[in-house]
């Protein structure tokens, strides 16, 4: 079987099939579509949102984005970069995008998949040896002595959908998670400063060290048997060095980056973009107070490692242009960057068979590489959300692209983001009706 044969038949048939009637679907709308999303009245749930989310005592600023195939992306700001940065927001400011890293690392793997360098239910030991003979906790969360060994080897399935059973600082607790933070297997930054509830810990200094030591570490579930979140974005950071021949970064830089014209999004920010990132906040009584300002940011300096599942800074812009070659089926502006099919795999569910998807983000959905897969009326819809609050989200159906940047941790602590969400269809689904 070949590479493209095998990808074709990881990816749900009639999903491929939904997948190409969508790509034609209201071909004769799309420009009546963008040319309304430019309109003053457009999106007004949207501004209506920042209008009332924005000021003293609220947020310093935000942006969002809806994107449609063919045309200019439309965004909405408002505000300033901080509360003390009187900057305007905008498409081209900077900001902490978190686990939305995880999706681009996805995606780089399936590059790899469809290069032919390796395989979606390829062993993750085959590459990495070390994970050879893992052991499982009799407990989840419990003994990290009552052990048993696993039953089957991790494969990079199960690292893009987070089926690994590999722990999580941000997830686990007890014994285990005081393990991995003993061990510097800290995959994540967020301040300078020493932040309780927040504070991740030391990490160690490299892909190779983070990988090495997650192998020494007991899984807290038997892979491919359940959805928990998990390092897997980060040591496919590893895999990635180890089979391409590059380091994962630079990996990034060259096929996805560059070619996608993806000018603005890094790993540690140059000294000559710092005045355009953003002031990062902490929710504290409802109240947000900075924790991580633009001006002597902890993404300033070069981090331990290139953080897989939550380390890039990025604009709205930027994401867009990643969402937009992802709505294309891998092409944006007339050059390719990724396979068709690998993009129609990655987008669609790759969960092993019988696991229920994750439930954090909205209803039961799938789960692709690296990124939410919508069911039901959310069928075709790809993406996942930063620890920050920031969404970034690409409906496959439609060819639709969007995204809310916005700077405060946890992002659950206040009613943005499901407010947004809420915003947003009803702004889309507004139009459509209106040009359908």
């Amino acid at each position: 079987m070949d590479r493209l044969t095998a990808l074709e038949t990881a990816m749900d048939r009639r999903a491929i099939m939904q997948l190409g009637v969508a790509a034609g679907l209201g071909a004769a709308l799309l420009p009546r579509l963008a040319w309304a999303t430019t309109q003053p009245g457009a999106l007004s749930h949207v501004r209506e949102l920042f209008a009332r989310s924005v000021g003293p005592g609220k947020f310093p600023g935000m942006v969002a984005s809806l994107g449609v195939p063919g045309y200019e992306t439309e965004y909405v700001a408002r505000g300033s970069e901080g509360f003390l940065d009187t900057d305007t927001i905008g498409a081209d400011s900077l900001f902490r995008i978190y686990s939305m890293t995880k999706p681009i690392t996805g995606m780089a793997t399936m590059m790899l998949i469809d290069d032919g360098k390796l395989g979606l239910d390829q062993p993750l030991a085959d590459i990495l040896p070390k994970f050879a003979d893992m052991q499982v906790q009799n407990t989840y969360d419990g003994s990290i002595t009552d052990l048993r060994p696993a039953k089957t080897p991790i494969t990079i399935r199960h690292l893009l959908t987070h089926t690994s059973g590999l722990g999580y600082t941000i997830i686990q607790k007890g014994p285990i998670k005081a393990l991995m933070e003993e061990r510097g297997l800290v995959a994540g930054q967020i301040s300078r400063l020493k932040i309780p509830g927040l504070s991740r810990g030391e990490s160690v200094r490299s892909l190779a060290a983070f990988a090495d030591g997650m192998a020494d570490v007991p899984l807290v579930c038997e892979p491919g048997t359940k959805w928990v979140y998990s390092t897997g974005s980060d040591v496919l950071g590893r895999v990635i060095e180890v089979v391409s021949g590059e380091s994962f970064d630079a990996f990034l830089q060259n096929r996805i980056f560059a070619p996608s014209g993806m000018v603005d999004t890094f790993f540690h920010v140059p000294d000559d973009r710092k005045s355009r990132l953003t002031t990062n906040y902490a929710v504290f009584a409802k109240r947000l107070v900075p924790i991580d300002k633009g001006e002597n940011s902890i993404f300033l300096d070069a981090p331990p490692y290139p953080f897989g599942g939550s380390g890039l800074v990025s604009t709205p812009r930027d994401y867009d242009r990643f969402l937009r070659m992802l709505a294309n089926f891998g092409m944006i502006d007339g050059t390719r960057i990724m396979g068709e099919l690998a993009v129609r795999v990655g987008t669609g569910n790759l969960l092993p068979e019988g696991v229920a998807g994750p439930t954090i983000m909205g209803p039961e959905s799938h789960f692709g590489a690296g990124g939410r897969v919508g069911l039901g009326p959310e069928a075709g819809i790809f993406g996942w959300a930063g620890a920050a609050g920031t969404i970034g989200m690409v409906d496959m159906k439609h060819g639709l692209t969007s995204g809310l940047f916005v700077q405060f941790m946890p992002p659950d602590a206040l009613d943005l983001l499901p407010e947004f969400q809420t915003a947003l269809k009803a702004d889309v689904m507004a139009l459509m009706e209106r040009f359908s």
